[in-house]
């Protein structure tokens, strides 16, 4: 939670910093989405094992910070702004939290939330042009309606990106039915953020009976593995100029480049799997050419210069993963680390603006 005895100044209010902070995986949820997982949860029947352990603690518990997590979430206004203010933050890209739409089983359903998401992030976006920017939802569960609706985010709301909180219900943006998705946001060269998720069914059992299935490493190990079958797709070979955003530093897929270039060129040499065909490009390539990469959650220098060196400077980004994670000290230590005041705007501001389509100088 935020701890606003100790304001840091934000890049407006202090030029002599050098740079804005614009903060680009932090979350909202509408009030009416709320409860419509609070029905789900207390009508019983085949609950899907990660959304009961994930929304079933954060809208039961009465510790306060889930509390205050629900609190944040579902606001757009004057909290949130309240805390922006205390950590420094310039502007934030705002999108849907997990696990979004893509709980429902019923495409109408989720495709009617999504709208319901959108409109509301519109409104406040408009209200707070200065500080907002935000992310279009989507349902996958009707991929058609979802390409439709990144076009009206896009132009109709003017949002810079599209949200996926990854799987849905157990299925993966690597299936070529989802691909209208892909053909939407390349043709408006619109970035996909993908977010993480509790893993589905068929994953999630050995996480959950170690209390690993969240935040601590079960989302890093479902969200890394659907990155990795899309590019294993050959979704990119399809779309090149595809632009996806994973954040936490890229679920580890960062220290994994070189063995996942030599396996996967071996397996495709020994034709074990039939899904697993040869690309045009190394897996690596994709990686870096493909996809940018936000620090939500990973506040720690080591790893952010190893992913700058070996992803490049211009693929990662700052974000704070508001409000799951809004600690100052967080953002003390990233304004501490060893860069120029060039590569420092770059890091918090120039990056941003330039993948999301942002206004210089936001």
């Amino acid at each position: 939670m935020a701890a606003h005895d100790a304001t840091i100044l934000r890049g407006k209010e202090d030029p002599a910093l050098g740079y804005l902070r614009i903060a680009t995986e932090e979350a909202f949820c509408p009030p009416e989405l709320v409860r419509m997982w609070q029905e789900m949860l207390a009508g019983g029947g085949d609950i899907d094992p990660g959304f009961e352990s994930l929304m079933g603690f954060y809208l039961r518990s009465t510790a306060d910070r889930p509390k205050y997590i629900f609190e944040r979430l579902q606001d757009l206004g004057s909290l949130r702004l309240e805390d922006m203010d205390a950590t420094g933050i310039d502007r934030q890209v705002i999108s849907l939290t997990a696990p979004g739409t893509q709980i429902f089983g019923d495409a109408a359903t989720a495709t009617s939330v999504a709208t319901l998401a959108n409109d509301q992030l519109a409104a406040a976006c408009r209200a707070h042009p200065d500080r907002f920017s935000g992310l279009t939802a989507i349902a996958p569960q009707d991929p058609h309606a979802a390409a439709e609706e990144i076009r009206r985010g896009h132009d109709q709301h003017g949002f810079c990106g599209v949200i996926v909180n990854s799987h849905t219900n157990g299925e993966y943006l690597s299936d070529p039915r989802f691909w209208p998705v892909f053909e939407a946001a390349e043709a408006l060269d619109t970035p996909i953020y993908l977010h993480p998720n509790t893993a589905p069914r068929s994953m999630i059992g050995p996480l959950l009976e170690a209390g690993l299935d969240g935040a601590i490493y079960g989302f890093a190990v479902e969200t890394g593995m659907h990155l990795l079958r899309i590019v294993t797709s050959g979704a990119f070979d399809r779309f090149p100029r595809l632009k996806l955003v994973v954040g936490h530093l890229g679920e580890a897929l960062p220290f994994w480049l070189y063995r996942l270039d030599y396996m996967h060129a071996a397996t495709v040499r020994a034709q074990r799997y039939a899904s697993m065909k040869p690309l045009q490009r190394r897996v690596s390539d994709y990686l870096r050419e493909n996809v940018w990469y936000t620090t939500s959650g990973m506040a720690w220098e080591p790893v952010i210069q190893f992913c700058r060196q070996v992803l490049g400077a211009d693929r990662v980004l700052y974000a704070m993963d508001y409000p799951y994670e809004c600690v100052p000290a967080e953002v003390h230590a990233q304004d501490a680390m060893a860069l120029s005041p060039a590569e420092m705007k770059g890091f918090f501001q120039s990056n941003a603006e330039k993948l999301f389509g942002l206004p210089a100088d936001s």
